[in-house]
């Protein structure tokens, strides 16, 4: 059977031999063996229980719920290896989470708006998808519109995000308690939501004409992510926005 000493195994580890001397003295990883003249030597047995100390550490695992783990002698290695899965996954996820929020973060910069990390978090929140700015510059970054959209957004503040984002939630409710009750979309109360739509983006990002509403509208239902943003306050509202937005622009336009 192999052993190592404290320094082989501390740099094959990429820890510190003070780290696997504390390791020892608390009881969490003792070395298989000694040398005559008292000097730690470490087996493949204990190598493989390092290997499981340092991947629970680098989970923020603390070192005394590490070594009630690991001493479970009811939890078996193939047990410990879905365990272990399982964290990582929790841990790509959390990751991907904060990459996004980094992403997230990148696109306000580009914007223009200067909020705190916390106050992008507030005011985003978890459902904003940041890939939609790039594909939005992507196909309208030419376009009158979008420029007139960045020069705007590029001066508010988080009061001014915070409102918007108020104002939309509180017209998103209107528009789902009228899709409950009932409401036509080409009916008057219908258009008269539509309209205010179709304001609330003239009145904080560009001049939203009623031909580019309609096209808003047709890519609630084309396009899967904007239909889920919809759909997430209640079914159907994709469909019936879109239709109140086509009868409002046949009444306005006729």
């Amino acid at each position: 059977m192999s052993s190592y000493s404290v320094g082989q195994v501390a740099r094959t580890a990429g820890v510190t031999v003070r780290t696997l001397h504390h390791y020892d003295e608390i009881g969490l990883l003792s070395p298989g063996g000694r040398t005559p003249a008292g000097y730690r030597r470490y087996e493949d047995e204990d190598l493989d229980r390092l290997q499981q100390v340092l991947f629970y550490r680098e989970l923020g695992f603390p070192l005394d719920q590490i070594a009630d783990i690991l001493d479970d002698r009811s939890v078996s290695p193939n047990e410990h290896l879905r365990r272990q899965r399982r964290l990582i996954g929790d841990r790509i996820r959390h990751l991907q989470e904060l990459a996004a929020a980094v992403e997230r973060a990148m696109e306000a910069q580009k914007m223009g708006i200067q909020l705190t990390p916390e106050e992008k978090f507030e005011v985003f929140g978890k459902d904003y998808q940041e890939g939609w700015e790039d594909e939005a510059e992507q196909r309208w970054g030419g376009t009158d519109a979008w420029k007139e959209s960045q020069r705007r957004t590029g001066g508010y503040s988080k009061a001014d995000w915070v409102r918007i984002k108020a104002e939309a939630d509180a017209l998103n409710t209107r528009l789902a308690e009228a899709l409950a009750a009932g409401t036509a979309p080409d009916s008057e109360e219908g258009a008269a939501l539509a309209e205010e739509h179709r304001q609330h983006i003239t009145g904080n990002f560009y001049e939203c004409t009623y031909a580019i509403h309609r096209g808003l509208g047709e890519m609630y239902l084309a396009d899967p992510r904007f239909t889920a943003t919809y759909e997430k306050i209640t079914p159907g509202l994709a469909r019936w926005l879109r239709d109140a937005i086509v009868a409002n622009a046949d009444r306005r336009e006729a």
